[in-house]
């Protein structure tokens, strides 16, 4: 099992988020099998999304995926501030 970790700044987040809800099919598709997301303490626009796999070629092949990049970005994504991590079960 692969945990992708996603943190990133957004120009807004209502608008980030109608975005981020409306792409469910494209997660499952993609691999995704568990979603959360946080945003952090004092700075509301900072956000951080956890993405479950049931393994690391799906985590990867989701990350590298056109349309998800297309929504990142019109979901207002601030590209400079997109940090991406993978882990695995210890």
């Amino acid at each position: 099992m692969t945990v992708m970790f996603v943190r990133h700044r957004v120009a807004d987040y209502e608008a980030w988020r109608r975005v981020y809800d409306s792409v469910g099919e494209l997660q499952r598709q993609g691999g995704v099998t568990e979603e959360a997301v946080y945003r952090a303490e004092g700075q509301p626009d900072e956000i951080l999304v956890m993405h479950r796999f049931s393994s690391s070629d799906e985590a990867h092949s989701f990350m590298e995926n056109p349309e998800l990049r297309q929504a990142m970005e019109d979901a207002g994504v601030d590209a400079g501030s997109l940090r991406v991590e993978f882990y695995e079960r210890a």
